[in-house]
């Protein structure tokens, strides 16, 4: 029988693309060190779509993917996405942490076609999805509080208590076997039906650890997913969580930047990491989010002009660290945006948009930035301004000088097996390293690659 040439080619590509859309999917299922393998050199990009853009839909947001792409993103966190409660709401629009339906869509951003359509587009440019999930309370008008009032903690009065001073919220009760029941189900559901990637939890400190230890692996057993958890409570990594806050860190890089303690204080925190989480905890690294944006004027108060930068390149390169960029920190944005109000972000100058692909590429690409891969701290100059370290695995090593200090500091490197020819990751050339001394800008930085 005569072999068709046509037919052979066809068959070869056909097994070609199969083999390639199986080691895909065999890749989203790995793992490395108990979390999916996507993530330990990703990176987290957050999106406030009420203010993303003028119309504040999925559709609309959609509209900067490719941009969003190409600056090097990889996985996107979506602000809560479901329907807002309308009793007790602050302000006109409400909070989006005040849910009236957890298996719903807000109207506000579109349909639920819409955000399953985004999924998908998001999922064929390569990048994952996060959803923000609000498993302690409830909007003041969720239906469990008609349909299932036992879902709920009482107050005095035998009313639904408000979570916290959160006067639009309802307080949920965990000692409830149905709720959790329920709240898994409603978990599952993007899973099942949006093919989301994974969970932010909000407040996931003050839900207890009992429930997480047995969703968190009902989940998993679905797909290869990542949670964040919002706080940095030991239990928290112990019941499952992928990644947690690193709130310490943060509020001692916001001491250094204001000049109340030393670069040597960050150490103080590492030295904390190891003592208190489990060696393979994962922590967001971050100069702004959507809270620190509008209640404490992050980045732009915190960090305020070249302050930003080193601390930006420690947020991206430290151990043990997924990154996290706030809707619009590639423009800059320079204001706190309005939490219960429209008030979209004007995207013009996206004058740090360079700035941050070199940094997400350069983790993308090197495995040295890995969550996993090894941390050594070295001695360059003045400890109490220059903060420099080096990051390794396999045969790949980076190198990163900080300069935390308003003024210009000498450095100097000794360690004979860091000086010789390196790529300088933010000049992009060739240089070689030399144990003379040179100066650095205040709250200057650089990154070399070996």
């Amino acid at each position: 029988m005569k072999k068709n040439p046509i037919l052979l080619l066809f068959v070869a590509l056909t097994f070609s693309l199969t083999c390639c859309q199986n080691k895909s999917a065999n890749n989203d299922n790995n793992q490395i060190d108990g979390h999916p393998a996507w993530i330990m050199q990703g990176n987290i990009y957050e999106v406030n779509v009420r203010q993303y853009t003028p119309e504040g839909t999925f559709n609309a947001f959609a509209k900067h993917l490719d941009r969003l792409k190409a600056m090097g993103v990889q996985t996107i966190w979506f602000m809560p996405i479901n329907p807002i409660s309308k009793l007790d709401r602050k302000g006109t629009l409400g909070s989006y942490y005040a849910v009236s339906d957890y298996t719903a869509i807000n109207p506000e951003f579109g349909t639920m076609d819409d955000f399953k359509k985004l999924v998908q587009t998001i999922h064929d440019k390569g990048m994952k999805v996060l959803i923000d999930w609000v498993p302690n309370h409830t909007g003041a008008d969720h239906r469990w509080i008609t349909q299932h009032p036992d879902f709920f903690v009482k107050d005095s009065s035998g009313k639904p208590a408000v979570a916290f001073d959160w006067a639009d919220t309802r307080q949920l009760n965990y000692k409830n076997p149905v709720l959790q029941d329920s709240m898994v189900r409603a978990m599952k559901y993007w899973i099942e039906d949006a093919n989301i990637d994974g969970f932010r939890c909000d407040v996931a400190w003050n839900v207890p650890a009992g429930f997480w230890r047995k969703s968190i692996p009902e989940l998993k057993k679905m797909k290869n997913i990542f949670m964040l958890a919002e706080g940095d409570s030991t239990y928290l990594p112990k019941s499952g969580f992928d990644a947690v806050y690193p709130w310490h860190m943060f509020k001692m890089m916001e001491k250094v930047a204001k000049g109340e303690k030393s670069a040597l204080a960050l150490d103080s925190i590492n030295n904390e990491n190891e003592i208190l989480y489990p060696k393979n905890t994962i922590q967001m690294y971050f100069t702004s989010n959507h809270d620190e944006n509008s209640w404490n004027h992050a980045d732009f108060g915190t960090f305020p002009g070249i302050i930003h930068a080193p601390f930006a390149v420690f947020t991206q390169t430290m151990k043990n660290s997924v990154p996290l960029i706030y809707s619009g920190q590639e423009e800059p944005l320079l204001r706190p945006l309005e939490f219960f109000e429209k008030d979209p972000i004007t995207f013009k100058n996206f004058q740090r948009e360079k700035f941050y692909k070199t940094l997400l590429d350069l983790r993308t690409r090197n495995e040295a930035l890995a969550a996993n891969a090894s941390f050594k701290k070295i001695h360059l100059g003045d400890d109490k301004a220059i903060y420099a370290y080096v990051r390794e695995k396999g045969n790949k090593k980076v190198l990163v000088i900080l300069n935390f200090s308003a003024s210009e500091q000498a450095v100097s490197i000794k360690d004979v097996t860091l000086t010789g020819k390196v790529h300088n990751v933010f000049k992009e050339n060739e240089e070689t390293l030399s144990s003379k001394e040179w100066k650095m800008n205040p709250w200057g930085y650089a990154i070399y690659e070996y």
